[in-house]
């Protein structure tokens, strides 16, 4: 069945509404089982949960999207530090594909990320991804950082709620043209708007 998956990059405003339906109902059915509020931000044609994506790495097979991942160049704080960084996010693999994998989606995005020459790529995942993450990063790719926080605004302004959130996710790096060695150490992040 993997041979049959087809990876297709995608700018924002190439995609129509149509691929914003298709994509929402992937979501809802990705990350439902995760939790009801986990697909909560799917609803209707709203194919993104946070800062919407300029890029997206979309694979289909014959049964429609596989697996997604969307890209958004941002400045990032890192202990105070201004960093350009790509950053990865609403990954998503279909049930039945598990093992197509991350690794898989990030070697897509891989030429485009050089073609921008970022410094860096960069995501965050739950910690309850700990071990799928760390499976991943042991082929090199990747580098996974723990014990950092990431300050993140609300998608949305909320008059019963802080206009930033605190967390601590797992953080991974991706080199991609400079060496990791060149990523500042830190205590914390400010991803300066919503998470992707």
């Amino acid at each position: 069945m993997r041979s049959n998956v087809q990876w297709k990059l995608c700018w924002e405003n190439e995609l129509q509404l149509s691929d914003h339906v298709e994509l929402t109902d992937f979501f809802r059915r990705t990350y439902g089982p995760t939790g009801a509020f986990n697909a909560k931000p799917f609803e209707g044609s709203q194919s993104w949960a946070g800062a919407r994506p300029e890029l997206r790495a979309i694979a289909y097979d014959s049964s429609g999207v596989a697996a997604h991942m969307g890209l958004l160049r941002r400045f990032i704080k890192v202990d105070g530090v201004d960093l350009l960084v790509a950053e990865l996010g609403l990954y998503g693999v279909r049930p039945d594909l598990e093992g197509l994998g991350i690794a898989h989606s990030i070697h897509v995005m891989l030429p485009t990320l050089q073609e921008f020459q970022v410094p860096f790529a960069f995501g965050t995942v739950r910690n309850q991804l700990r071990k799928h993450i760390e499976r991943f990063g042991r082929h090199g790719l990747v580098t996974v950082m723990s014990g950092i926080s990431v300050r993140s605004t609300l998608p949305h302004a909320r008059i019963d709620l802080p206009p930033t959130r605190v967390e601590d996710p797992l953080v991974i790096v991706l080199p991609v043209s400079r060496p990791l060695s060149d990523w500042p150490a830190a205590k914390m992040i400010d991803r300066n708007g919503p998470e992707l």
